[in-house]
């Protein structure tokens, strides 16, 4: 996830109905393999891994980013977790790349990488933003330089090396809003806004009504391979 991000929202990041929901979205399409360790690519605050090892029996965390300042370590729910900007290589049987592949020019390169440096067996677990007809200024505001469609997100793990588990939209429920939201701001404009952040920490009973939304969709996930604002793929190192 990205740090401007979590500038916006700081500790309440995890009562925020986007984020809330992405994570329930990763947990259910982990399923029942849980990881022992998990590598955190892009990792950002470390939000994602932090939940896993609060709801899982995962042992450690590896966060990488090149946006920290120095190297660190701390604790969640009482296991380590390890915070670098660069890392060679780590025994991890979950690799997580949530929001990351949408910032390079080379997604198959990175991608690769870290395949390369994964055991054998290791899971990765893919999230990007969906469908290039949905840029906007919050696009450019967190210098993305492409939006996926779910084959496009695949077509990338496959070409790193990676065999697919399955593919999914999630957010389906609130592209409607956010489709009319960014093609009204284009009318307006003639183009894409200037580049700024559409995350805010809404009134609660809109941040409610928004993850109840979510939520309502989970149990779809699994099959939805029609539309969302978010594209995961769930693949395996051979």
């Amino acid at each position: 996830m990205d740090l401007k991000e979590t500038d916006i929202l700081g500790a309440r990041i995890a009562e925020h109905w986007y984020y809330k929901s992405k994570a329930a979205a990763m947990m259910r399409l982990l399923g029942s393999a849980r990881p022992t360790r998990v590598l955190d690519v892009g990792a950002g605050s470390g939000f994602f891994s932090r939940r896993i090892l609060s709801l899982t029996d995962a042992e450690e965390a590896w966060c990488v980013d090149i946006s920290y300042t120095s190297d660190s370590d701390t604790r969640e729910n009482g296991k380590p977790i390890h915070f670098r900007r660069q890392i060679e290589r780590v025994d991890a049987d979950l690799v997580l790349l949530m929001d990351v592949l949408e910032h390079v020019d080379e997604d198959v390169a990175l991608l690769r990488h870290y395949v390369g440096r994964a055991s054998p067996n290791a899971r990765f677990m893919i999230s990007v933003p969906a469908f290039q007809f949905l840029w906007s200024g919050h696009d450019e505001f967190l210098e993305h330089k492409r939006r996926y469609t779910l084959a496009q997100i695949e077509g990338v793990a496959t070409a790193a090396g990676l065999e697919l588990e399955r593919g999914a939209y999630y957010f389906g429920a609130v592209l409607p809003l956010a489709t009319i939201t960014r093609l009204a701001e284009r009318l307006r404009s003639g183009a894409p806004q200037a580049p700024g952040s559409q995350l805010k920490l809404h009134h609660p009973v809109v941040n409610w009504a928004l993850s109840v939304l979510c939520r309502a969709e989970l149990p779809a996930i699994p099959i939805n391979r029609l539309a969302g604002l978010t594209a995961f793929c769930v693949a395996r190192k051979p």
